[in-house]
C-alpha cells in the first residue's frame, strides 16, 4: 500500500470516527431526521456543482443511477436515519463501536451469501469481533444503555452494509464526485419525506449547534465520502476497509475527549477484541482475493 493510500485511510478513519460525536451533539438540538435531510442536501449540492464544475457529467449509466439509488437509501437515508433517531438515546461512542462492525457483516455475507473463500482466520476474527460487540453491549445495557436505541444502531449498520457491497458498481466508470453528490441527494429527499411524515419540534440555533452542523456537512458528510470513494478506486473494497480496524477505538476516544462520555475497562477490553477480529478478517479477505 503506497503513502497516499495510507494517508487517505487514515484521514477516512478519522473523519468517519469523528460523525458519532458531532451527531450527537445535533441531535441534541433538532429533530435527527430533518437536520439529516438538510445537511444531505447542503453536501450533496455542493458535491455536485464542483463535480460539474470539474466536468463531470450527471449522465451515469443505467447500473451507476440504479447503484447510486441504492447507496444513497442505505448508507444515508436508513444507515444515518436511523443512527441519528438512536443517537437521540444511545451514547456517540456505543453507536460507533456497532456501526464500526460493517467489515464483519461485510464479510460474513460475502462468505454465507456469496461463496466468497474465509480462511480460518478470518472466521476466527469473525468470531472475536462478534463476541466484542457483544461484551460492549452487555456492558452498555447492564449500566442503563436502551434496548430500542441499540437495535436503531444494528438496523443501521446492516443497512451500511448493503450500501458497502453495491459501492463498487456505482463508483465505477468514474464521475466519483458527481455519483457522491446525487447519492446525498437521494438521502435527503427520502430522509425529509420522514421528517415531514413523523417529527415535531424546533431547532436551537446555539453556536455549538451551528458549528456541529457544519462541521458534520463538510467533513463526515462530504470529505469522508469522497476520500473513500478514491480510496476503494485506488486499493479495492477489501483492502480499504481495513481502515475500518481503527474506527472502535477512534469513535470511543473521540467521544470521550469531546463530550466527556465515560469509557469503563470492559468498554476498552471489547474495543480490543473488535479491532483485533476486525483486522483478522480484513487480512483474511486480502489472502483469499490474492
Amino acid at each position: 500500500m503506497d503513502l497516499r493510500a495510507l494517508a487517505m485511510g487514515l484521514g477516512f478513519a478519522v473523519m468517519w470516527s469523528s460523525a458519532f460525536t458531532s451527531a450527537r451533539i445535533i441531535v441534541a438540538h433538532a429533530p435527527p431526521l430533518g437536520a439529516l435531510s438538510i445537511r444531505f442536501a447542503l453536501s450533496g449540492a455542493l458535491a455536485v456543482l464542483i463535480a460539474w464544475a470539474l466536468g463531470q457529467s450527471w449522465r451515469l449509466t443505467r447500473s451507476q443511477w440504479r447503484l447510486t439509488f441504492i447507496f444513497g437509501l442505505c448508507q444515508n437515508a436508513l444507515y444515518l436515519g436511523l443512527n441519528f433517531v438512536a443517537m437521540q438515546q444511545v451514547e456517540a461512542s456505543l453507536a460507533a463501536i456497532i456501526a464500526s462492525t460493517m467489515p464483519l457483516i461485510v464479510a460474513l455475507a460475502s462468505w454465507l451469501a456469496f461463496g466468497e473463500r474465509l480462511p480460518a482466520r478470518g472466521v476466527l476474527g469473525l468470531i472475536l469481533g462478534l463476541a466484542g460487540v457483544c461484551l460492549v453491549m452487555g456492558s452498555r445495557i447492564g449500566g442503563g444503555a436502551p434496548l430500542a436505541g441499540i437495535l436503531l444502531c444494528i438496523g443501521g449498520v446492516i443497512a451500511l452494509t448493503v450500501a458497502t457491497l453495491s459501492l463498487r458498481g456505482a463508483a465505477s466508470g468514474g464521475n466519483v464526485l458527481m455519483v457522491v453528490g446525487l447519492q446525498m441527494l437521494v438521502g435527503s429527499g427520502l430522509l425529509g419525506i420522514a421528517a415531514l411524515g413523523f417529527e415535531e419540534g424546533s431547532v436551537d440555533w446555539s453556536p455549538i449547534f451551528l458549528g456541529a452542523f457544519a462541521y458534520t456537512t463538510l467533513v463526515p458528510g462530504l470529505a469522508a465520502t469522497v476520500v473513500w470513494f478514491w480510496l476503494v478506486r485506488r486499493i479495492g473494497p477489501v483492502r480499504a476497509a481495513t481502515f475500518h480496524f481503527l474506527n472502535p477505538f477512534l469513535g470511543v476516544a473521540i467521544a470521550a475527549l469531546i463530550l466527556g462520555e465515560a469509557i469503563t475497562p470492559l468498554d476498552l477490553l471489547g474495543v480490543a477484541v473488535i479491532m483485533t477480529g476486525i483486522l483478522l478478517v480484513q487480512m483474511a479477505r486480502g489472502q483469499a482475493a490474492r
